[in-house]
């Protein structure tokens, strides 16, 4: 006969629900609300119409209605896909102007800052320099007279600007001022004062001749520069002055004109 066993079964534990991770839930999908906000935001803005432009500067040879009609191109593209760099290069092309700052005000306002070009000297005929030795236009319809007139080959703008620089500096300490400075082909350079008196200064030795110039100045011909027409200085040793006078013509040395001990 079969022998019958009996099995106990074993019990099985009760299966358990996994709890729901409300809290992350909630959490994810806040995050999720605010991504979404966020591009609609976003989108929003990049759409949005710029509704104020603000200008500012001294505009004198540049007008407010000239910049507005090149930027307003730019302006439709929204307030956040505005190329502010497109700006600024269209404005810098124009001739007389020097910088341009272009910036985003929320909500919809855009910011330019003009600042145009200051001539400090006409170059050749009808050029303007600003300070830098930029010739920013090379042919201005209008030069203004008091500008003093600077002169070179093409390409030495900003080196006769820094000897122009040189030159006013010594003598405005004297009261007076530089009319015009040349350089020639040959690479002699001159200057004239402002009440007519002319400097020759050759092509050597530049910077020690015109100490040498404003050493004679100050000694000889402070009581006299009104005689004189020109004052050479391409002399080794000595220079000549030419005067205006022909009954007054002379010409006198270093040795000559040195000051006593």
């Amino acid at each position: 006969m079969l022998r019958r066993r009996n099995r106990r079964r074993a019990e099985r534990p009760a299966l358990k629900m996994p709890a729901i991770p409300w809290r992350v839930i909630g959490v994810a999908a806040a995050v999720l609300v605010l991504a979404l906000g966020g591009y609609q935001a976003s989108a929003w803005l990049l759409n949005r119409p710029i509704v104020t432009l603000q200008l500012s500067g001294q505009f004198q040879r540049v007008t407010a209605i000239q910049v507005e009609a090149l930027v307003e191109p730019y302006a439709r593209a929204g307030f956040l896909d505005v190329d502010l760099e497109g700006i600024r290069r269209t404005l810098t092309d124009l001739p007389w102007v020097a910088n341009v700052e272009v910036r985003r005000r929320f909500p919809g306002t855009l910011e330019v800052a003009v600042r145009e070009e200051k001539p400090i000297a006409c170059w050749g005929e009808r050029g303007l320099l600003n300070a830098a030795g930029e010739l920013f236009l090379p042919d201005a319809g209008h030069v203004p007279a008091e500008l003093p007139r600077l002169k070179g080959p093409p390409g030495t703008e900003a080196q006769v600007t820094q000897r122009y620089f040189a030159v006013q500096e010594q003598l405005e300490h004297r009261g007076m001022s530089a009319a015009s400075v040349t350089l020639d082909a040959r690479g002699a350079w001159a200057f004239q004062t402002s009440n007519g008196l002319q400097v020759r200064l050759g092509a050597n030795s530049i910077d020690e001749r015109i100490a040498r110039f404003f050493q004679v100045l100050d000694r000889t011909l402070t009581h006299m520069a009104g005689e004189v027409d020109y004052v050479d200085m391409r002399y080794p040793n000595g220079f000549a002055i030419g005067w205006k006078s022909p009954a007054a013509a002379r010409t006198t040395t270093d040795e000559e004109r040195r000051p006593h001990a």
